[in-house]
């Protein structure tokens, strides 16, 4: 079993309820202290994310274990993306990782092993899978139909679908949903999201008929799909590297 996969063991912390990492409640001096920061901090890199877009996703070892995600997106280029990922969008969500978004051009210049770590895009995008909560279709149409040209890399660090109450073990690399019997999500958790947002992805999906995806999908991502085998990461003990003491 690979460490992004085994269960956490049992840690001497106070419990803040079930949807909240264990600790003591936030006082009012904390509080204060944030709020002064906020006003005297630029945080500049949290104001360069300008987009939230709502999906899901598959764990790279067991396409069976799928969950809700939401992104806020950098855009750093238009060939590169950076997003924080969460697994809501209310005021208390958890960071449970992160995803890179690379340009057909720029993922085609990675290297093989490389691009094994890699998703398409197309799929939940075509199928209306991937949505912009709140923002109108046609208003996110122009940049869906370029997120469908697209490859993610997304690393999860925290399994609050397996309950786990902290960020634990190694953190796993997550694929997108596709079009294959394992790769589907699960009608019961795309029926949530539809109710929750008021949206119909029957209906989106008819209406993204001219969305198009890649020019040419590279068999080395979606490695699971293409292959037949999942990717996990394992920790392992190993000897530092050794440097030349300071002068």
């Amino acid at each position: 079993m690979a460490s992004s996969d085994k269960l956490p063991g049992a840690y001497p912390a106070r419990d803040g309820g079930d949807n909240l990492p264990p600790g003591d409640p936030t006082t009012m001096k904390s509080m204060m202290i944030d709020k002064g920061a906020a006003m005297i901090q630029s945080m500049k890199p949290i104001k360069q994310m300008s987009l939230h877009l709502c999906s899901f996703a598959c764990y790279g070892h067991d396409p069976s274990r799928q969950i809700e995600v939401h992104f806020y997106v950098q855009r750093v280029n238009e060939d590169f993306l950076q997003c924080a990922v969460y697994d809501c969008d209310t005021s208390k969500p958890h960071l449970i990782g992160i995803e890179y978004i690379l340009s057909e051009r720029l993922f085609n210049n990675l290297s093989s092993e490389e691009q094994k770590l890699w998703h398409s895009h197309d799929y939940e995008i075509q199928t209306g899978l991937l949505v912009t909560p709140r923002l109108p279709e046609l208003l996110a149409k122009p940049e869906l139909q370029k997120i469908a040209k697209t490859y993610g890399k997304f690393w999860c660090t925290w399994q609050t679908d397996r309950g786990d109450k902290l960020p634990l073990g190694a953190p796993s690399l997550i694929m997108s949903p596709q079009d294959v019997n394992m790769g589907k999500v699960k009608p019961g958790l795309l029926k949530k999201r539809d109710d929750k947002y008021g949206i119909s992805t029957e209906s989106l999906k008819a209406s993204r008929d001219g969305i198009m995806g890649l020019d040419k999908k590279n068999p080395m991502a979606d490695y699971w799909v293409h292959h037949g085998k999942g990717l996990a990461v394992d920790i392992i003990e190993t000897d530092m590297k050794k440097c030349a003491p300071f002068p």
